[in-house]
């Protein structure tokens, strides 16, 4: 079994980079806001620059996605209903990243396409996230995203330096339990977010420079259980060996951090069967995923292929602050995925 991790916390500014483009060494650990510049410099293809964005309430899920990943440039808006059930979903891709441009920094930029398929924009604004979009959907019509996504004077999120090497190295800012609001329109129908329950954003900003190969996992949630206000951020695979994790808790807007790699158990052949998480030297995850819906998507490009299976669901089973609370988690709304790569 890994010994646990001993991750610094880091409390001060810090670039990413030294000028010669190697991983600055003052960057190296996790902190509870966003510390870092991201001034990448890395041979082309290697460097990886991205704003995903998730809103969900009820059984009802948006999501946003702006990368510019060297080879391809990516904007896309997905709306999901567990009551319809068939997705709403618009992808524009440029080669090269042609026109897709991401900043340095977390909570700052604004991200905006136009084009003739799709128009999205993801605007950071002091106390808050714009998130829109517009499209149309060949057997529904026009699909309009309006949210926002407050950002809480204080609220806490994990930002985390994964070190490969000191030339292969990933920042990661993952954001969540962000109260959200809004409307989608879908068609003569119209969903409502944070009007009559509670919805919630999940941010996952990175900026790194990328070995070739890569398979990851993530796991999240956000919701309110008995008046708490509960975030969970599970991440495995890409982290192995590293030293790091990007595994936290975020309860009542306060970050746990759990320094140990997790055990994931699921089948990716039949993603719709459950999936379990658990902290196995520690205890403080062990929770279970039971999906209802499954966001498989898939690219091949030449040098570039792109496999994953984001399945939506229920987290249950618990979780452990570090002060040692036990909290019971059921029916808390989130996903997991695996997503293996060759770019």
């Amino acid at each position: 079994m890994p010994p646990l991790t001993d991750e610094p916390e880091l409390t001060q500014p810090a670039d990413q980079c030294l000028p010669d483009g190697s991983l600055h060494p003052a960057a190296r650990g996790w902190s509870r806001r966003p510390l870092l510049r991201c001034n990448l410099r890395g041979p082309w293809g290697r460097v990886k620059r991205w704003e995903y964005w998730c809103v969900t309430g009820a059984d009802r899920a948006v999501s946003f996605v702006y990368a510019d990943v060297d080879y391809l440039g990516l904007a896309g808006a997905m709306t999901f209903c567990s009551a319809t059930k068939p997705e709403r979903r618009s992808q524009h891709q440029t080669p090269a990243s042609r026109g897709i441009a991401l900043g340095e920094r977390v909570d700052e930029g604004a991200y905006r396409l136009e084009h003739r398929k799709l128009d999205l924009e993801i605007v950071e604004e002091p106390k808050r996230t714009v998130l829109r979009a517009a499209f149309r959907d060949r057997r529904h019509g026009p699909v309009t995203v309006d949210l926002e996504v407050e950002r809480p004077a204080g609220h806490e999120s994990l930002n985390v330096l994964i070190p490969w090497s000191a030339r292969r190295f990933q920042f990661t800012s993952k954001q969540n339990t962000r109260p959200a609001r809004g409307l989608v329109g879908i068609g003569g129908h119209r969903w409502s977010f944070g009007a009559e329950e509670d919805a919630f954003g999940t941010l996952d900003h990175g900026r790194g420079i990328w070995p070739y190969t890569t398979r990851w996992n993530w796991g999240s949630a956000s919701g309110t259980l008995a008046g708490r206000r509960i975030g969970i951020q599970l991440g495995g695979k890409w982290t192995e060996g590293t030293g790091f994790t990007e595994n936290a808790l975020c309860v009542d807007g306060r970050i746990t951090k759990l320094g140990e790699e997790l055990a994931w158990t699921y089948d990716w052949a039949r993603p719709l069967t459950p999936w379990r998480v658990v902290a196995p030297q520690t205890g403080a995850v062990d929770l279970t995923l039971h999906p209802f819906h499954d966001k498989h998507s898939a690219t091949k490009l030449l040098v570039l292929s792109t496999e994953v299976h984001q399945v939506f669901g229920h987290w249950v089973g618990t979780v452990r602050t570090d002060e040692g609370e036990a909290i019971p988690v059921q029916g808390l709304l989130g996903w997991a995925e695996e997503s293996r790569s060759r770019w």
